[in-house]
């Protein structure tokens, strides 16, 4: 079973930046893969980027060149940081995790831009 922990949500001007953190219960060396997705108001929820257990990433197009997931075995925790941010990345952002056919989610974390 894993736990997953978001923070580092808030409300921030458009054009400024903004780094989430996933904390898990356990070590995420041994998880398939990680991912954050987001849910806008009225919207289904859609993935924003992915990192494997090899570290091969994959991005959303609305986000490619402006958000990167990365992983820190170490400590267990996964991050997204996202720069240049836009109106529309104003969301509840999940962090998602893969591990032995099961998928978990942690509890969500508000992203505003206001413009």
């Amino acid at each position: 079973q894993v736990q997953l922990v978001e923070s580092g949500g808030g409300l921030v001007q458009a054009g400024r930046s903004l780094r989430l953190s996933c904390a898990a219960s356990r070590s995420i060396f041994s998880i398939n893969s990680m991912a954050w997705y987001r849910q806008a108001p009225g919207k289904q929820r859609e993935l924003v980027a992915v990192i494997r257990s090899g570290g091969d990433t994959n991005y959303a197009d609305s986000v490619k060149g402006r958000f990167t997931i990365s992983r820190d075995n170490a400590v267990n925790t996964v991050y997204l940081q996202m720069n240049s941010l836009k109106p529309e990345d104003t969301a509840v952002y999940y962090c998602n995790a893969l591990f032995l056919g099961t998928v978990y989610w942690g509890q969500g974390t508000q992203v505003t831009a206001s413009s």
